[in-house]
């Protein structure tokens, strides 16, 4: 079996080590240890019957659930999807009828895939070096002008300016970036972005983790789609209600975009269970609250033990997980933490810019962040 390219690969880990998928305590799969939410459950067990029919295609009642969870949202601008990998590959099909599209690296490896799918021509832009230092990240980004500022730095509190775009000229160009960003954990002020929608023909902001902080600190650029036909926001619904297995997110874009996205795929990518799901938990103001007041305590626990174990120094974070650079192969303390722990932690090999010496943990409970610590006291002694 290969090398997973994602996290969550369960049946990989435990084929290394000849024990059941369920045996693994995963870290590799950044998702909420608190959820799924028993609304959720409840919704898929009372829609059941509704397997004998097809979903509606145009998914209304779940385009108004979505549409008050963004009070400023008309329906017709939100389009579900079979996860937010699904419309990805629409924004990617769009980004590459454009000249280049331009992706902050290191990036989670689907934007590339999605692009070539299309024959898109790609330029990364490197704001994240080997060394892990924030002298690369300003090096890099000022030479071509693109240094939106950041909440979250890596290393040290350095504020970061957002001069006007260089990299373009404006006309036939795309963006394509995250925000909390993954693999660093790094958060971009909405303000600085604002200007590169007016200097890019197409901007697609993956904000899959967004949800993970409480409304007064999210930095979405939702509120601007309706001033900028050219933005396009993607959001996943499973990694904050802990429902990857069911594949739901939503684009929000110009109604127009969007007809044109609904033309191009399955008339009935989304499911049933999945819709019912989906509109219980984005209804559930207590299960967000409770990760709201879980998340920054369980985080700043887990990447204090991390400081302090030898050889090993995360980054700060806004997102539910935490890039940690290694001084031991990161490969290797993988293939102990299986071997001996059962643990499964994200390696970064799939990143070419961070390699061996750069794992990902996500954040789960004091419980099993505690285990990953003690596991990880242990093969590095």
């Amino acid at each position: 079996m290969k090398r997973p390219i994602h996290g969550g690969n369960l049946a990989w880990a435990a084929a290394r080590v000849g024990c059941s998928p369920s045996l693994i305590l995963d870290f590799s799969a950044s998702i909420n240890p608190l959820g799924p939410p028993k609304c959720a459950i409840a919704a898929i067990e009372s829609h059941l019957d509704d397997l004998v029919a097809y979903p509606a295609p145009d998914y209304y009642p779940l385009r108004v659930a979505l549409s008050q969870l963004h009070s400023t949202l008309n329906p017709n601008w939100i389009l579900p999807g079979n996860g937010s990998a699904e419309l990805l590959t629409w924004a990617a099909r769009e980004l590459s009828e454009l000249e280049e599209t331009i992706i902050l690296t290191p990036a989670f490896s689907d934007y590339q895939r999605a692009l070539r799918a299309f024959n898109g021509r790609i330029r990364g832009c490197f704001f994240f070096g080997e060394d892990g230092e924030d002298e690369g990240l300003v090096s890099t980004l000022s030479q071509g002008g693109f240094c939106p500022k950041v909440i979250i730095n890596s290393h040290k509190q350095i504020p970061k300016p957002a001069p006007t775009l260089g990299l373009v000229s404006g006309k036939n160009q795309g963006l394509l970036l995250n925000n909390p960003h993954n693999p660093t954990g790094q958060l971009w002020d909405k303000v600085s972005l604002l200007p590169y929608l007016e200097q890019f023909a197409l901007v697609v902001v993956d904000e899959a983790f967004m949800d993970f902080l409480p409304p007064d600190q999210q930095q979405s650029l939702i509120r601007w789609v309706q001033d900028y036909p050219n933005l396009v926001i993607l959001r996943s619904l499973t990694k904050f209600y802990s429902l990857p297995g069911l594949r739901l997110g939503y684009a929000i874009a110009h109604p127009e975009r969007l007809k044109r996205w609904q033309k191009w795929r399955d008339p009935w990518s989304v499911n049933v269970l999945a819709v019912a799901a989906a509109i219980a938990v984005v209804q559930d103001q207590a299960f967000q609250r409770q990760t709201w007041d879980w998340l920054p305590a369980a985080r700043s626990h887990l990447f204090q033990g991390l400081s302090s174990l030898p050889g090993l120094h995360p980054y700060p974070s806004a997102a539910n997980f935490l890039l940690v650079h290694s001084e031991h192969s990161c490969s290797q303390l993988q293939e102990d933490l299986l071997k001996h722990h059962r643990i499964l932690i994200r390696d970064c090999l799939s990143f070419p810019e961070l390699g061996d010496g750069y794992f990902r943990v996500a954040i789960r409970t004091q419980a099993d962040n505690q285990r990953l610590l003690d596991a990880l006291k242990d093969v590095i002694s």
